[in-house]
């Protein structure tokens, strides 16, 4: 192996360490769609109580990037995904052991900030370390981490709920629990956040180790040069130019949470078994194959992200969503095949998997200036999370106010359709192009619209 391949080699694999962070945010999230149906059982769930059973672990996920923000420029990336992982651990146990509905949700909620401190922590690291021709695919990686986590949560509730075993789902999480753990004692810290705390020969040390000698050299000069025009401070994220990129970063992940595509992932079991595709265990078998559809288009993504510009994926992915969303309200209104609900969301989750999934997590982790990145992507996250909470929160409630004047949730879904064609939009007149600049390089675009906007 020459010395490039043991560079990507080295890469891929810190970047694996820190995707274990999403691979626990994709599993602990989604556990709850195969264990959703016992629940509403074993705690007498109406329409409400399943939403906040559901959407708990999501309101905790609001309360992590808060955290988050003072927490990942005090002690690090590295620490900070830590302490996510010490949240995981409590919540699995918790959650495993609940003798009523409050204390359940008291530890989702803790798990859900282990979910906000990994969600914004993970993909920013990931940016931070990789070089610019890789940041693209190496993000991703956390995406598809997310996606393998998803994918083995529904395995683990499939092979569970025979027998009611939801103590057991929760449970599960230990493991990748205790790999993360470990995996963290053998990365670096970002060179990027060791820049910003004046650690120069660390940041330059694993910069080497990265991108060999001359790089690093040039790299870290560039990352002070830039230094020395931010205050890193909150104000600095609303100054003009600045301003926008946070804009872009809150709308972007709004979009990414309220586009319909989660809903259908987290109550899948729920959705089909009141489709009539069958029981709990069989919605639950069949959501496995929508997941798997899920794990080839993160796969895919990789090619995509490599190849095309980031708004191209973006704007054809989110108008395919909204197609999906189109066929899922026409399966309702027609009352067909309950297998052709199980089609429209391959469509739409597929879609979204390529393009909105990924992409947002790749811009709102290389969009922000060095000083303030931790800053913004926490303040990004908790308005992510909001917005995900009051989702998942009232999405039971919508479905059935549709339920109870149609017969059928097939109007949500219009709704959801709507949206996604807003997000085009929305892409196509405001993101800029970012692939292929360095994060300091798209730090000096804002820093230059900022000051232009000053002179005007």
């Amino acid at each position: 192996m020459d010395e490039s391949s043991r560079k990507k080699a080295y890469l891929y694999l810190v970047s694996l360490v820190a995707a274990v962070g999403g691979f626990l945010f994709g599993y602990d999230l989604s556990v709850i769609s195969g264990a959703l149906p016992f629940l509403k059982t074993h705690f007498a769930l109406d329409a409400a109580g399943e939403g906040w059973a559901t959407s708990s672990a999501i309101l905790g996920s609001i309360i992590g990037p808060v955290v988050g923000i003072w927490l990942a420029d005090a002690v690090g990336r590295r620490k900070t995904l830590a302490v996510a992982a010490i949240c995981f651990m409590a919540s699995a146990i918790g959650t495993a052991l609940p003798q009523s509905l409050e204390q359940f949700i008291f530890w989702r909620i803790v798990g859900g900030v282990g979910v906000g401190l990994a969600a914004a922590t993970s993909p920013m690291y990931i940016a931070e370390i990789a070089p610019a021709h890789m940041r693209g695919r190496l993000v991703t990686v956390n995406q598809l981490a997310i996606v393998i986590g998803i994918n083995l949560a529904v395995v683990a509730s499939y092979l569970l709920s025979f027998g009611g075993h939801w103590r057991w789902m929760f449970a599960s999480e230990v493991l990748p629990i205790l790999m993360l753990l470990i995996g963290l004692f053998f990365v670096p810290e970002s060179p990027r956040w060791l820049a910003v705390r004046k650690r120069n020969d660390d940041a330059l040390d694993v910069l080497n180790r990265i991108n060999g000698k001359e790089q690093a050299e040039r790299e870290l000069g560039e990352i002070r040069d830039e230094l020395q025009k931010e205050s890193g401070s909150f104000a600095e994220l609303f100054q003009p130019g600045i301003r926008l990129a946070l804009l872009i970063g809150i709308v972007i992940m709004i979009f990414s949470q309220v586009n319909g595509v989660n809903m259908m992932l987290l109550y899948g079991p729920t959705i089909l078994v009141k489709a009539g595709i069958g029981t709990a265990s069989q919605a639950i078998f069949f959501t496995i194959f929508l997941n798997l559809v899920i794990l080839a288009c993160t796969i895919v993504a990789f090619i995509l992200v490599r190849k095309f510009e980031r708004c191209q994926i973006l704007i054809t992915g989110v108008i395919v969503m909204a197609l999906g969303h189109v066929a899922m309200s026409a399966t309702f209104f027609m009352t067909g095949s309950p297998f052709l609900n199980l089609g429209a969301m391959f469509v739409a989750a597929g879609a979204f998997t390529l393009s909105l999934a990924p992409l947002s997590w790749v811009i709102v982790s290389e969009i922000f200036p060095n000083q303030i990145r931790g800053k913004a992507v926490s303040m990004v996250c908790c308005i992510l999370y909001a917005s995900s909470f009051l989702c998942a929160r009232y999405f039971p409630m919508i479905t059935s106010w549709f339920e109870n004047r149609m017969g059928h949730p097939g109007g949500a879904y219009l709704i959801f359709a709507v949206i996604c064609l807003s997000c085009a939009l929305f892409t196509w007149r405001v993101v800029p192009e970012t692939k292929g600049l360095t994060l300091e390089q798209i730090s000096q675009f804002w820093l230059k619209q900022s000051g232009k906007k000053r002179k005007k």
